[in-house]
């Protein structure tokens, strides 16, 4: 009798364990969220073979089970968590039952947030960005350029290839970034792209809460964040919210058929853009642009699908709380479903009301880019809750202003003129300025590698209205491929590689311009560190004459005058025009040189120049 029961109990057991060997968990997402967020509502992502035959059960004070949510695919639950104002931190079991018996258990942690952490500072126009292509500023350790299990290989004489850049790199020269005045990093991408090539520049995402072996660690992004903070800057992320890579891992195994845009299979975006606003744009024009793919690499997700947009919200908010981040851009943000862009910048508003989020709508044309700002009246109704947008429209008049002959339609009128289309904006000085970026020739080559034009150009975006943000190299005059090549317009930093006989960090091998260039770029964004009137101050311009242009930013602090002059010969500047801004007893100071200035004689000004004067 003993035995026929001992081989019941083995045969129960032995049976317990095949049981438990049908079902494993692949993946849960977010692996682990905070106590005391502003909403008590977290969704678990849970995927696994045919977890959906399991039920969630947990025991937890301050923490109950709302809703399971099935779909199509049965490798998939959706696990509403409802988590009480008093929730504690702390870890708990979440068991996966088949009828009474426990199959899977998951030990899920609920962390204590930082003290301040909702109303954490963001960055402003106090600040001045610094955008950087990891993979090409900064080799920091050599040892992850090549990861098991990551398909791409270091190959840095491929100008599409990985370099080898990464976040110890970053980390590395923090003191290089503060010293030359940035007080921000907007990175590209760093989460996982495990793509089989192209797949440095991080816009094709395999894993939404992993930053890429190649750069680093979860742990690491933190600590770059965490000693950003120590001296004076702040992390931006740049997320993608339309699109993932073809890698990703719910790509072999898709939770349901509208998951990704177009049933999953490719559809290639049209890319007009201006569909969204157009009175008499068809449906089907703005089915092509919303719902399709950028490119065939990058699935488009479908934000109709509720567990999606919960899914990007979540995961937007869990880094901004992980990696202690000082804000967030958003790549491609018009190409995403506008109702889901709409709650999705709502949700992380809640979370952090001071976060500054600046999306990128790629237009020259204002109107479009101002639809997407918060505040902004819109005609067709649409509520926006996005802060910032790139400010795609100036870039485009700045470079063209500076490059054509002046005459009564062309040359700095442009800049002028589109300056005056900020009526069109709900908050102009929240926009994002810039003379180049990762996916542009560089500026020194769009002006012809003029070096005066470059530094009319620097000046103007550092002292105009809105946030500047300086591309990587642009400091010491980084060139570009004119064939278009993005891989050689994101060069690798001098002397962030080992070997480099060129060191731009110490400044060993650069040539006297470019150096020069450096030196001015950082006694520029040191004397705009610390002047308010610049980062809180009104702004009057006067039309340019004569291929001069002048505009004052001012306060109740003082005035600075900039004066832009592009003749190819002195000129001398009268005054009296500018009556608004001085007097007959103003007396001005030269940031650069030092020189002092009695402005009722007017200012005798050197051919093709610009002047930063501050106002007595």
């Amino acid at each position: 009798m003993k035995r026929i029961l001992l081989a019941l109990i083995t045969v129960l057991f032995l049976g317990n364990i095949a049981e438990a060997a049908k079902y494993k968990i692949d993946h849960l997402e977010p692996a682990f969220w905070w106590a005391g967020m502003k909403n008590p509502k977290l969704q678990l992502l849970v995927h696994g073979e045919n977890i959906a035959d399991l039920k969630p059960e947990l025991n937890y004070e301050g923490v109950s089970i709302a809703k399971v949510s099935f779909v199509e695919n049965p490798n998939y639950l959706f696990v509403d968590l409802n988590l009480s104002e008093e929730v504690k931190a702390g870890s708990f079991d979440i068991l996966f039952k088949k009828g009474k018996k426990t199959v899977l258990k998951y030990n899920y942690q609920l962390l204590q947030r930082q003290e301040g952490s909702a109303e954490r500072a963001s960055f402003t126009p106090a600040d001045v960005m610094y955008l950087i292509t990891p993979d090409r500023f900064a080799n920091g350790n050599p040892d992850n350029d090549n990861v098991k299990g990551l398909s791409e290989q270091a190959h840095r004489s491929n100008s599409n290839g990985r370099h080898g850049g990464d976040i110890q790199g970053m980390i590395d020269h923090l003191d290089y970034i503060s010293d030359m005045g940035f007080t921000a990093i907007w990175i590209n991408p760093l989460l996982e792209n495990n793509q089989p090539e192209y797949s440095y520049h991080g816009y094709s995402t395999t894993d939404y809460y992993k930053i890429d072996g190649r750069y680093g660690t979860n742990e690491e992004y933190r600590k770059l964040s965490q000693m950003g903070k120590e001296k004076g800057v702040g992390i931006i992320m740049d997320v993608i919210l339309n699109h993932c890579g073809s890698e990703h891992w719910w790509m072999k195994d898709v939770p349901s058929k509208d998951w990704i845009n177009n049933g999953g299979e490719f559809t290639s975006c049209s890319h007009k853009r201006t569909t969204v606003q157009d009175r008499y744009a068809s449906k089907e024009d703005l089915k092509q642009f919303a719902d399709g793919w950028f490119v065939q690499s990058m699935p488009d997700l479908n934000q109709r699908n509720e567990f999606m947009a919960n899914y990007l919200i979540q995961n937007s908010i869990w880094w901004v709380e992980y990696a202690e981040l000082y804000g967030i851009r958003v790549d491609t943000y018009p190409y995403s479903d506008a109702a889901f862009l709409s709650e999705w910048t709502e949700r992380l508003l809640e979370e952090y009301p001071n976060l500054n989020i600046v999306g990128e709508e790629w237009s020259t044309n204002p109107a479009i880019v101002s639809y997407w700002q918060k505040g902004k009246v819109n005609h067709d109704g649409y509520v926006s809750n996005l802060p910032s947008l790139m400010d795609f429209p100036l870039q485009n008049a700045l470079k063209e202003g500076l490059v054509q002959e002046d005459t009564w339609g062309t040359g700095l009128i442009k800049l002028y003129e589109m300056l005056s289309n900020d009526f069109l904006y709900a908050d102009p000085g929240n926009l994002v300025i810039f003379p180049d970026n990762h996916d542009m020739a560089r500026i020194f080559d769009q002006l012809d590698r003029d070096y005066d034009l470059y530094k009319m150009a620097m000046v103007y975006t550092l002292t105009m209205r809105g946030i500047p943000q300086i591309y990587y190299g642009t400091e010491i005059l980084a060139k570009s491929d004119a064939g278009g090549d993005h891989g050689k317009l994101r060069t690798d930093f001098p002397g962030g590689w080992k070997g480099d006989k060129v060191n731009a960090f110490t400044g060993e091998g650069l040539s006297a311009k470019e150096k020069d260039a450096q030196d001015f770029m950082k006694k520029l964004m040191n004397w705009r560190k610390n002047n308010e009137i610049i980062h809180k101050g009104k702004l009057m311009h006067f039309a340019p004459e004569n291929g001069v242009y002048t505009y004052f930013r001012y306060s109740d602090e003082g005035k600075v005058m900039v004066i832009l002059n592009k003749g190819k010969e002195k000129a001398h500047l009268f005054t009296g025009r500018f009556h608004e801004m001085i007097s007959k007893e103003s007396k001005a100071k030269d940031i650069f040189t030092g020189k002092s200035f009695e402005l009722k004689d007017g200012i005798d000004l050197p051919a093709r120049s610009v002047m930063v004067l501050e106002i007595n």
